[in-house]
């Protein structure tokens, strides 16, 4: 993986140099083995490199037929190696070794269809110098990050908005309707981002800039249909044909490949599949909770032994979170609600100092394959709303969340309430995650009175309402849960902030046998009761996996990876790092002008006192610590990462030449 970003003057005026270097500088954590920048007529391309195919031959930007074509590649095409002999057999001529050359000429070839051909996760930009055309493009589900903005004739892109803003003409504005989305989804919805005038390429979609002209438009959209009618048998068998090979395709590399191991079946069915029908040796990494709610080190050195893996785990203590989390909203470029992106931070930097660029692992499995608790939450809900005043249904809600105590010891009528289950619930095209997002949008009971001035015309859910695809009417009430985690929380939080950003802070990368668009395609045409069957969630990869892992892999009760919260900041056992005192002042909130001072100290003071209301207050106090980490890093002190450009490559038509700027 690596970091790009470039400049486009649509009036054709020069590019300076200096930005396009500070650009690619700031994004070095994802790139640390090279830096290249090409500045040719009206352009400007920045490229840092993790050196992971074709090592020698790989370099960035790259070009050819004599620089009429130039990418800045972030990503790996899985399948380059049958697409490149296809491209030989019609007559193309190969420099190098790499994924990178052969986009090139696949674009040569199919033009901005060429993503059509393509297994992979990306993010790139090709400068079709003939015809003056910038062909940006991102990956399906979108694994890879891409950024752009506009302003006036000069248009930006970059892997991460940090980059951007080291051109001096872009403001940094805080986007209070994507901060809205957020206190409602966890994360904005693309293409919006936490920054006003800075725009998200979303998930699927590529575009063009030609002629002066902006156009973005769909490679590729998620569809459900239930028209694959073979036997249970015969379906579990081809699904896990489908994820040996998605897994020996990602094992495509040229630098040791590890694997991480959560303790659930995810991440255990990925290890075995490498260990099993691969001969690629096999060292796995786990990060441990030092606190027993949250810790599940105990399956993962089950696995770990039942595969003889040479197997390492990071032990995270509160004062760890509370330590890294002001690196964790720098990376993740977005407030977050939860603190589990702070232990991947550090195991992350574990896999890095183990001599690892790469790892597996088994993201996309519960979104495709029927595994989050929301998705049985739904059917409980909905098959309690069938007979609402039925006294023995809803006792089944109970049975929901068992790592939750405070959800068990709730009054039946405060389960009623709170899991939505009237009628007029029911016909709301956004059932499955009314729960979540009132629950979610609680937390904005601490904006400020001038926030709330501002989105007083504003409705995230009607916003997103607006958005949904034509066919989502036509769907199941499952395939629609489904879509809505796929399409919003999987690329906006699960593949962000916990994902793409952590691991690439310290040059990891994370590739995902579930989200190969040939696995995620023959889900999403599952019958949903061979996703979820009666309450078992993943029926399907649990009967693919018999025999692959063991028995009480498949058999233990969910538990989502989670971390401790609230304590790491405020009332744990550590002492409050100095930055969250700060922060969290009336002076500092005042000042930035997005909460309650009033509200805030009265959370802190419950915190503090043990008085702290399960996951509200905890969400709560981790929402606004974090956007006050965003506003305090990018918009108020323009804290930035080194801009050295010491040793990034320049070059300027045919002209190559070492920067050696301090």
């Amino acid at each position: 993986m690596c970091g790009i970003a470039g400049i486009l003057h649509l009036s054709g005026g020069a590019v300076d140099p200096d930005i396009v270097v500070r650009m690619g500088a700031v994004l070095a954590h994802r790139g640390p083995d090279d830096r290249g920048v090409l500045v040719d007529e009206g352009v400007g391309l920045a490229h840092t490199r993790l050196s992971i195919i074709d090592l020698a031959g790989g370099r960035q930007p790259m070009s050819i037929d004599d620089g009429a074509l130039t990418i800045t590649f972030n990503g790996e095409i899985f399948n380059y190696l049958e697409l490149r002999e296809q491209l030989c057999q019609l007559g193309h001529r190969f420099a190098s070794r790499s994924d990178t050359e052969v986009i090139l000429h696949l674009y040569r070839r199919y033009g901005t269809g060429c993503v059509e051909h393509m297994n992979g996760q990306w993010a790139f930009a090709i400068w079709d110098k003939p015809r003056r055309r910038l062909f940006l493009s991102r990956d399906r589900v979108g694994v890879r990050p891409l950024f752009y903005t506009q302003r006036a004739d000069v248009f930006s892109f970059a892997s991460e908005i940090k980059s951007l803003f080291q051109h001096p003409d872009i403001p940094r504005a805080l986007d209070v309707e994507a901060l809205d989305q957020l206190f409602t989804f966890w994360a904005p919805v693309a293409p919006r981002t936490m920054f006003a005038g800075v725009v998200e390429l979303p998930p699927g979609h590529s575009l063009v800039v030609e002629r002066g002209v902006v156009r973005t438009f769909p490679h590729w959209t998620p569809r459900y249909h239930t028209a694959n009618t073979d036997s249970p048998q015969l379906q579990s068998e081809h699904l896990l044909e489908l994820l040996i090979d998605a897994t020996r395709l990602r094992l495509r590399a040229d630098v040791p490949v590890g694997a991480y191991l959560s303790g659930g079946l995810d991440s255990s069915v990925t290890a075995s599949l490498i260990k099993r029908f691969t001969t690629t040796p096999l060292r796995t990494f786990s990060v441990a909770i030092d606190d027993p709610e949250f810790d599940e080190s105990g399956y993962q050195k089950q696995m770990s032994d039942s595969l003889q893996t040479e197997h390492e785990t990071l032990t995270c203590s509160t004062r760890d979170i509370g330590r890294v989390f002001p690196d964790v909203i720098w990376h993740a470029e977005k407030p977050v609600l939860r603190t589990a992106p702070a232990p991947l931070l550090l195991l992350s930097r574990l896999v890095k100092d183990r001599g690892f660029k790469v790892v597996l692992t088994g993201e996309g499995a519960d979104e495709m394959l029927g595994g989050y608790d929301l998705f049985k939450e739904t059917k409980i809900r909905r098959f309690c709303a069938a007979r609402p005043q039925s006294s023995s249904r809803p006792l089944l809600l109970r049975r929901l969340y068992p790592y939750m105590g405070a959800v068990q010891a709730q009054p039946q009528d405060y389960l009623r309430s709170f899991f939505k289950i009237t009628d007029q619930d029911l016909d709301d095209p956004f059932f499955s995650h009314l729960p979540r997002w009132e629950l979610t949008s609680r937390l904005k009971v601490f904006y400020s009175d001038g926030l709330r001035d501002q989105l007083r015309a504003y409705d995230a859910v009607a916003d997103l309402r607006a958005q949904l695809p034509g066919e989502y009417s036509r769907w199941d009430g499952f395939s629609r849960a489904q879509y809505l985690e796929t399409a919003h929380l999987l690329p906006g939080y699960i593949l962000s902030s916990q994902g793409d950003r952590m691991a690439m802070a310290h040059g990891v990368e994370g590739r995902f046998p579930f989200l190969d668009h040939r696995v995620v395609e023959f889900a999403n045409g599952l019958h949903p009761s061979l996703k979820m069957k009666a309450l078992t969630e993943k029926y399907l990869l649990k009967r693919a996996s018999r025999g692959l892992v063991p028995d009480t892999i498949i058999r233990r009760k969910k538990q989502p990876y989670r971390a401790p919260d609230a304590a790491s900041f405020l009332g744990g056992p550590q002492p409050t790092p100095d930055y969250v005192d700060e922060l969290l002042s009336e002076r500092q909130l005042r000042a930035n002008g997005v909460f309650n001072p009033s509200a805030v100290q009265y959370l802190v003071t419950k915190i503090r006192a043990g008085r702290a209301i399960g996951v509200k207050d905890n969400m709560a106090l981790v929402g606004i610590l974090s956007t006050q980490l965003l506003i305090e890093r990018f918009i108020r002190t323009h804290t930035d990462a080194d801009h050295a450009a010491r040793g990034t490559t320049i070059r300027r038509g045919e002209l190559s030449v070492r920067a050696e700027r301090g």
